[in-house]
């Protein structure tokens, strides 16, 4: 049987540092980090791309951009691709590519690792490996983050872990899959025959977080309306806005809503999602507005999901409102609900 083409795409992340006098940094290349790694050339034939060598931190939305032109440059020519990231900001690439890369018949997988490749007791030669495994398993397709052995939707993935090899967990739904000495056993099977990948290039960045607090200041709504496209806030627990903000949070509403400004309410609670629905202090401003809000989705899904659409629809709110309900690689759970 021929082996499966992989091509390798390399941006930095801890798994390409070395130590140096001011600590680690990205140093290898793909090639300095396949040799690590001799046994992939007999489970695939896989070419390398440097898309760039920099520390996750400072990954934005530019350099996602460019990994998304790898991949389209590529697609038709390789079977798979692999991305090799950064841990601090993986869940935010994996969750924007699921968007600017829809419906894939051909897997890209994510992975890093928590040290670097070149110790001795690393976790990134495993994650590389069952990667690769993954990568060319014919069932597999779209987007995926692969570390310590599981499978998540890049749509579900969060970092919940600084040091440890388990660093992710897939935030409210199951993960898609196990891999062990590289046998692949799957919890969510996906239907690939009928898909068709669409790219989608166009992001807006116009988006601002705004975590409250107890005690949050009002004035902090004026400054972040004016700047930004769109306010993402995280409330508490099921989602609401205090007291505290409701007055002059509705004086900047009715003001910036005409303009086009969007507001978006997210939980800080990880679990299980928020529901506006439950308490007053979100049923009635979420209703006078008609607000979106994000439900179980996670914060790194919600805020890419929001970049992509404003980037395809503008500020055509009908259109941002419906599609940020329909599912994207399982990125929402209960949409028909939501759309009724």
């Amino acid at each position: 049987m021929d082996k499966k083409k992989i091509l390798l795409l390399c941006t930095g992340g801890t798994i390409a540092s070395t130590q140096g006098k001011e600590g680690l940094a990205p140093g290898l290349e793909g090639d300095d980090i396949l040799k690590y790694i001799p046994s992939v050339k007999r489970i695939c034939d896989i070419k390398i791309m440097q898309v760039c060598n920099i520390d996750s931190t400072d990954m934005t939305p530019f350099y996602w951009q460019m990994i998304l032109q790898s991949i389209k440059k590529n697609y038709d020519s390789y079977d798979g691709f692999v991305i090799l990231h950064g841990t601090d900001t993986m869940a935010y690439t994996a969750a924007a590519l699921s968007y600017m890369i829809q419906n894939s018949p051909k897997p890209i997988v994510l992975t890093g690792s928590q040290k670097p490749i070149c110790l001795d007791i690393t976790d990134a030669k495993t994650n590389l490996i069952d990667s690769i495994y993954y990568v060319c398993d014919e069932k597999s397709c779209g987007v995926t983050v692969v570390f310590d052995g599981c499978v998540i939707a890049g749509t579900r993935a969060k970092k919940t872990c600084a040091h440890s090899y388990d660093a992710f967990s897939s935030v409210n739904f199951p993960i898609m899959a196990s891999i062990r000495e590289g046998r692949i056993i799957r919890f969510v099977f996906q239907e690939k025959e009928n898909l068709s990948v669409h790219f989608y290039e166009a992001m807006n960045d116009s988006i601002a977080i705004l975590k409250l607090l107890p005690g949050s200041r009002p004035a902090l709504l004026g400054y972040l309306f004016e700047q930004y496209d769109c306010l993402l806030i995280e409330s508490f627990g099921v989602g609401g806005i205090p007291e505290s903000l409701r007055d002059e949070f509705y004086s900047q509403m009715r003001h910036w809503r005409q303009k086009g400004k969007i507001v978006v309410i997210a939980t800080q609670v990880v679990n299980e999602g928020s529901n506006m629905e439950v308490y007053k202090v979100g049923k009635k401003v979420k209703r006078d507005f008609g607000l979106i809000e994000t439900y179980d989705m996670t914060l790194e899904s919600a805020v890419t999901k929001m970049m992509h659409l404003m980037g395809v629809y503008g500020k055509d709110y009908s259109s941002i409102c419906k599609g940020f309900y329909q599912t994207v690689s399982y990125d929402i759970l209960y949409p028909d609900r939501l759309m009724e």
